[in-house]
């Protein structure tokens, strides 16, 4: 509507007020749908084939595959439950209208954990895709205290909270010529893998059952290796903005899943045929993957490729690894304070941390909020360690989503459903997904694996969750006190007017 609109006759009677409203609009079609999941998803693998590596050794291919299935039942959930409610916050929005404010509240908190894990391990590992250019990075330690590898982390945290703070938005086409670019080149290498480098003895021989990896190495490495696949609950936020999403979103989901599937089992094999698993004088066992680029795989898998391309494949997957990733800690910066803005948006957060700035018109709180958390974290300088908090807080988000979603096959069946995840089992006249039943118990083992192997994700995963309780309880409290003073107020202003 143009902003020079004139008053016509008639208006003051049957158009008293014209207002403009903005709606998201629906112009993502599958392309769109697939370039933003995967650019989520596929950035994972610059990070998490080397500590996936680390624990499961030559399992890796296969624990990636496992993981790989549980993101198809995942993702199939949250397609479900986005076109059903097309809003943001995930398997919080879902939780809200399958059970209750808590449970909400508990799923969307500890998907802010993501979040805030996201930006610190890809605004990291950027960092040390950079030092394939400046060779510093990588070794200097500033005071024998924190490396510079950590300082550049921070300061791509820094670089983008004051950007999102000025409202500037970056370019989302931009964003998908990168996607495409950066999936072209992972084809390429894993081309070059099978043809140049995968060998299948070697493979089978880099796997020694019951030693390397032990039983509780190969449980720790299915339980970490979900951060492989970060990123799932995009789609969940693409709901709204999908163009016939009963379709275009399945579609995008199956193809997100068969190229990341397809890459990560191939780089996965790569690597290990390139870093062969072997034991060392002390008894352990391990691979040159993970001793010698723990936290940058990619760019060993670059490394070992014939010596005529690999200078122009070296500097190409480093540029494009710290592109994609510097992308993916944005979008996860992005991800966090909405996620803030629409919790705040269902009373489960307090103003003080879900307002929006008026000039800007971006939650401004949140954002600084939880850049100085990311912050703190990228000073430990493991990336173990932001991996296993990162563990903690997506699988239990991916459980409530299952839950959620079964739950309101139960309770509200006529629910409008654009789409509605395929084979499901009739019990008492409900239809319930075998999908999400299946998702939700392998998330929920992966929940209590995490729990049990991961000590210090368990630490500060049940600190953040009780933090985040004590929080909402006293908001809650406070918001129904006030209520509760609001209604005395207007009794006794009614009791007033009618003595007089």
């Amino acid at each position: 509507m143009s902003d020079n609109w004139i008053s016509k006759p008639g208006d003051k009677f049957f158009r008293p007020k014209r207002i403009t409203r903005f709606h998201l609009r629906r112009v993502l079609g599958v392309p769109g749908l697939f370039s933003a999941a995967y650019g989520d998803v596929g950035s994972s693998i610059y990070y998490a084939l080397g500590v996936v590596a680390m624990s499961a050794l030559g399992m890796t291919p296969i624990v990636l595959l496992i993981s790989g299935v549980i993101f198809l039942f995942t993702a199939l959930t949250y397609a479900e439950g986005a076109t059903m409610l097309p809003e943001a916050g995930g398997s919080g929005a879902f939780a809200y209208r399958a059970f209750n404010p808590w449970v909400s509240f508990v799923a969307g908190w500890v998907l802010m954990l993501d979040y805030i894990f996201t930006m610190s391990i890809s605004a990291f590992t950027a960092a040390n895709y950079l030092g394939y250019f400046f060779p510093i990075i990588k070794e200097l330690q500033i005071g024998g205290v924190i490396g510079l590898n950590s300082v550049i982390g921070i300061v791509i945290i820094i670089a983008l909270a004051f950007i999102n703070i000025q409202g500037v938005q970056a370019s989302s086409r931009l964003n998908v010529i990168l996607v495409l670019v950066d999936l072209i080149t992972q084809v390429t290498i894993a081309i070059l893998g099978v043809v140049l480098v995968i060998n299948l003895p070697t493979l089978i021989h880099n796997i020694h059952w019951g030693v390397a990896p032990t039983l509780n190495q190969l449980i720790f490495g299915i339980s970490i290796s979900m951060v492989a696949y970060t990123g799932i609950e995009t789609v969940s936020n693409l709901g709204s903005e999908a163009r016939r999403p009963e379709k275009s979103i399945p579609r995008a989901v199956l193809l997100v899943f068969l190229a990341v599937i397809a890459l990560y089992s191939l780089l996965s094999m790569t690597a290990l045929s390139a870093y062969p698993v072997h034991q060392l004088p002390d008894g352990s066992w391990v691979t040159n993957l993970t001793t010698q680029y723990l936290q940058d795989p990619i760019m060993g898998i670059a490394n070992i490729m014939p010596v005529a391309i690999r200078p122009v494949l070296s500097f190409w997957v480093a540029f494009l690894a710290v592109t994609i990733l510097v992308i993916a800690t944005n979008a996860g910066m992005l991800g966090a304070s909405r996620l803030a803005y629409f919790m705040g948006q269902r009373h489960q957060l307090p103003a003080a941390v879900s307002s929006v700035s008026k000039r800007a018109r971006v939650p401004l709180n949140a954002i600084l909020i939880f850049s100085v958390i990311a912050c703190i974290l990228i000073a430990s300088g493991q990336i173990t360690l932001l991996v296993d908090l990162y563990a903690f807080g997506a699988v239990l988000a991916y459980s409530t989503a299952h839950l959620s979603i079964i739950a309101l096959r139960i309770k509200e069946p006529n629910l409008p459903r654009p789409f509605k995840i395929p084979l499901n089992i009739k019990i008492k006249g409900r239809e319930i997904p075998v999908t999400a039943v299946l998702g939700g118990l392998a998330t929920l083992a992966t929940w209590f694996m995490v729990v049990y192997t991961h000590s210090i994700g368990r630490i500060v995963g049940f600190s953040w969750l009780a933090v985040g309780l004590i929080i909402f309880f006293i908001y809650q409290r406070r918001r129904r006190k006030q209520s509760q003073e609001q209604q005395i107020y207007h009794k006794d202003d009614r009791e007033d007017k009618e003595v007089l």
